[in-house]
């Protein structure tokens, strides 16, 4: 008989003995697969932590406590297991669950979440606040190995021991294996070492100690003798350092392990750190033979473990990915810098034909950006690849290091606009609007593969900072005769009839679909495409728009500051009098699903915005 399917979840798991705490554990994972296979999502992480998160809901009360994930990628056993069980099959659709963690969406989420690094900050946080209002409430952060690589953590960290606040940390080291003796050995001392018995010793003699003469010292060299203990057989002498107690590395596939471990942890006073070493993929050979393929994957036959493939065009990030290796072997001084996302980027290829010129700098955007600063300032030419989502975490770099001393510096940044399944945490919505009021910044955004191409290669040719922004997914091809890509020139597509549409990126295929809609009513439209985001030449759009009777402006960008308020802003300058339309993304977050569903809900559809303007200027014409 299945546990999962007649379990009251989540407060039936605290009834569980060890064999059927297992057992709960293989049936998550066949559920999880089942499932994902379907809906795609982050699979790799969360296969890895499932017997965790159990022992995280036997000991803890998750309305109660609260418990912290970092980023989200491993908290599917989670949402299966405390309240999204029989929801978890509309996994990132429209109208569906999110797949990160999102307090808006259960009371069972502590933190909403999605950027990485953030879950000791936020824990310490919110354990601070029950401390304030006297609340009795068990706090604990889940972060990732990965994770750890960025500074927030390490910030947070450091003034979580300057607070000394009882709170749990786990890291979930998802990348190291540990030997089995090693281990054993540590997981031993650290039972030891954190258990009832041992607990209520060390404080008892310290107490005894800090109250007799000479006590003091004797105490600071007990400590001394403990650390160098621990130090001898553990990794924990960084944490313990930062004022934590160090607890691990614990077998994170070992439950009855962890429960202890998570108990111990439960009675320190003072922050703990629990070292947890868990497998990627863990239960599926697939993912487990490539853990990095799996970290996130659509659809995928549960056989086999290979992708359901739904089109063979190549990307934007394809297309990059070619680009930059063909510029990178005419230019000894182009280097190529990612935070911690080679493949997502398509920066692989680079890595292996120039391992000496790629720089993967982990979780660390901010970093990234000003390591690519020093870089230029020393006479190379950096090619900075970022999510648009991430590379907001280093607006300050931009603007101070780079921009501020015109380097030339090449911001790439893929998954501009929406990106459909991740959700508002993902969404490129606001690069536009906040590069663009950069001084000294270049800003493009093609309309299709070859215009990326083409203003790749115009990056070569310009000194200063240069930021090209393009969608996720399958690149658009046009068969319009080509005009060459040149500095703050718009392509005039056509300058045909009384009205214009003017899109600023790859939204350029609802602006045509317009166009021909339109046109079959029998009205010429004129279709621009800006390219150009910062700097524009005012002459060559005017000279198209100044004489229309109204303009539709469109962008898959944050409305606020984007391109549709710069081509407002020249037109109003410049005393047009007619009607301008303006559609983008509201001054909204917009929720996850796939990309048509979403372009439907804040109406930047070509038949959304036909059905408005048709008959308007079918009326004027």
């Amino acid at each position: 008989m299945s546990i999962l399917n007649t379990l009251e979840l989540p407060d039936g798991i605290k009834e569980l003995n060890f064999d059927e705490l297992d057992k709960l554990a293989f049936e998550v994972r066949e559920f999880m697969l089942e499932s994902v296979s379907k809906t795609g999502g982050h699979l790799a992480s969360s296969l890895g932590v499932v017997e965790l998160t159990i022992a995280l809901l036997k000991i803890f009360n998750p309305l109660k406590d609260r418990i912290v994930w970092d980023v989200g990628h491993q908290s599917y056993a989670y949402k299966i297991l405390t309240d999204r069980k029989d929801t978890f099959n509309t996994l990132r659709k429209f109208n569906g669950i999110s797949g990160f963690n999102k307090i808006s969406e259960s009371p069972y989420d502590a933190f909403g979440v999605g950027h990485t690094s953030t879950s000791i900050a936020s824990a310490l946080g919110i354990k601070t606040a029950a401390d304030i209002k006297n609340k009795e409430q068990n706090v604990v952060a889940v972060i990732g190995d990965g994770a750890m690589t960025a500074g927030l953590a390490f910030e947070a960290i450091n003034y979580l021991g300057h607070l000394d606040k009882n709170l749990i940390v786990i890291l979930n080291d998802n990348e190291m294996s540990i030997s089995p003796n090693v281990g054993a050995l540590s997981s031993y001392l650290s039972r030891i070492m954190t258990g009832e018995v041992y607990t209520k010793f060390r404080k008892d003699v310290s107490h005894l100690l800090e109250h007799a003469p000479m006590g003091t010292k004797f105490l600071h060299v007990a400590k001394k003798m403990e650390e160098g203990v621990k130090g001898f057989f553990t990794p924990g002498v960084l944490f313990e350092e930062f004022g934590m107690k160090y607890i691990g590395p614990i077998d994170g596939h070992n439950i009855k392990d962890l429960i202890k471990a998570i108990h111990n942890a439960k009675i320190q006073d003072g922050p703990s750190l629990i070292h947890v070493g868990t497998k990627k993929g863990k239960g599926f050979k697939p993912a487990e033979d490539n853990p990095e393929k799996f970290h996130g994957v659509s659809a995928f036959d549960l056989k086999t473990g290979k992708a359901i493939k739904f089109g063979s065009s190549k990307t934007y990030t394809d297309i990059f990915s070619d680009k930059i290796c063909e510029i990178a072997e005419r230019d000894e001084n182009v280097v190529s810098i990612t935070a911690a996302m080679p493949d997502g980027v398509g920066l692989r290829k680079f890595a292996e034909k120039f391992p000496d010129r790629f720089f993967d700098v982990g979780i660390a955007e901010q970093f990234a950006v000003t390591f690519a600063a020093g870089l230029a300032v020393n006479g190379l030419k950096p090619y900075v690849a970022i999510y648009s989502t991430f590379l907001q975490r280093a607006f300050d770099s931009i603007v101070h290091d780079v921009a501020l001393q015109n380097l030339p510096v090449t911001f790439c940044i893929d998954r501009g606009g929406l990106v459909g399944a991740d959700g508002p945490t993902h969404h490129g919505s606001f690069d536009l609007s906040y590069l663009r009021m950069i001084p000294n910044l270049t800003v493009m955004a093609p309309k299709d593969g070859k215009e990326l191409e083409d203003m790749l290669e115009l990056t070569c040719s310009l000194d200063g900072p240069v930021a090209v922004r393009y969608p996720r997914g399958a690149a658009d091809k046009y068969d319009y005769s080509y005009c060459k890509v040149e500095k703050g020139e718009p392509e005039i597509v056509n300058n045909a009839g009384d009205y214009a549409i003017v899109s600023a990126g790859h939204i350029f295929s609802e602006a045509e679909k317009l166009q021909n809609m339109l046109k079959n009513d029998g009205l010429e439209v004129a279709l621009v495409n800006m390219r150009f985001i910062k700097p524009i030449n005012k002459d060559s759009l005017l000279n198209v728009l100044l004489d229309k009777k109204s303009v539709v402006l469109m962008e898959e960008n944050a409305l606020n500051g984007g391109a549709c308020e710069a081509i407002q802003s020249i037109l109003i300058d410049a005393g047009y009098k007619g009607d301008i339309y303006k559609y983008g993304i509201p001054d909204e977050f917009v929720p996850h699903g796939d990309i048509g569903s979403l372009r439907n809900f804040i109406g930047l559809t070509a038949e959304q915005i036909y059905s408005y303007i048709s008959q308007k200027w079918q009326k004027n014409a």
